[in-house]
């Protein structure tokens, strides 16, 4: 059984490595030069690309459209391997409905083909923590019929917690108006977001100041994680290391989670969310 994501799942890369994780990436373009993305940083470093945005570059993100996926799965379609591709939110990108018209087309040409599409409805190391569940059950012998109805199950208790520092990205990125950017900086407004059952980005709450955001996202997960002392969650970072690590120290003082993985958020989700994002994934009752 092969698993496949895309290069939105952030995961590290030594967690790829280890899955034996196939990668479809989606590109993000810097003052006309376009790059993929990959989990080894292959083609931009992940720092450089942080520094770009520092300097107030614009960085545009594309999808992976239909002929990339047509020539990424015809193998295994005509191999008829056991394929599962666990995809970026359906709200988010057209990534995930350009895979299912692959898999749909292969399926007329090689009538063995035997390719799975789960939307994940869900971004960044949220989309990775489902993907290491998935794996999780791989290893223990479930089949893939049994992996995607799990996915499918649960994936709406999956909780994305997150804020952002730089509002300014945002505007840039066209997801947030001058006025909004520009009120929410000079309030010192850090907006508290998660995403949603429909997969999309959706304000909780507005903080006044960085550490008040953090706080207040910590005091979050108390509010939706279920079984903490059971739980590995996932933080991912915009490139600020050491205060998503001071985040995680304050979930595990607070709920005694079993493990805390960490992983900067590569180019495709920061362009988007920008530097000093910090977010957390974890399984709750509810999104």
């Amino acid at each position: 059984m092969i698993f496949v994501t895309d290069s939105c799942s952030d995961l590290p890369n030594d967690f790829v490595l280890a899955m034996d994780l196939k990668i479809v990436p989606l590109s993000v373009e810097i003052e006309g030069k376009s790059y993929l993305h990959y989990p080894d940083e292959r083609e931009l470093k992940i720092k450089d690309f942080y520094q770009m945005l520092r300097n107030k570059k614009i960085a545009k993100t594309s999808l992976v459209n239909v002929g990339t996926f047509l020539e990424f799965f015809e193998p295994y379609a005509k191999s008829g391997e056991e394929v599962l591709y666990i995809a970026f939110s359906s709200a988010l990108s057209g990534t995930y409905q350009s895979s299912l018209v692959a898999s749909e087309e292969l399926k007329e040409q090689y009538p063995n083909s035997n390719i799975h599409v789960v939307d994940t409805l869900a971004a960044s190391m949220g989309q990775g923590l489902l993907i290491w569940y998935a794996d999780q059950m791989r290893k223990k012998g479930s089949t893939i019929e049994e992996i995607k109805k799990w996915l499918n199950d649960n994936k709406l208790k999956l909780c994305h917690l997150f804020t952002v520092d730089d509002l300014g990205t945002l505007k840039r990125g066209g997801r947030l108006s001058d006025t909004q950017a520009f009120l929410g900086s000079l309030l010192k407004i850090k907006p508290i977001l998660h995403v949603s059952d429909e997969g999309k980005l959706v304000p909780l709450k507005k903080a006044r100041g960085r550490e008040f955001s953090l706080e207040s996202m910590v005091e979050l997960v108390k509010e939706k994680i279920t079984e903490p002392e059971k739980q590995t969650l996932f933080i991912s970072h915009g490139d600020c290391l050491e205060e998503a690590k001071k985040v995680g120290t304050l979930i595990q003082e607070k709920y005694k989670v079993k493990e805390i993985i960490y992983n900067t958020i590569g180019p495709v989700i920061g362009a988007h969310s920008g530097p000093g994002t910090i977010a957390v994934f974890f399984m709750g009752n509810k999104r």
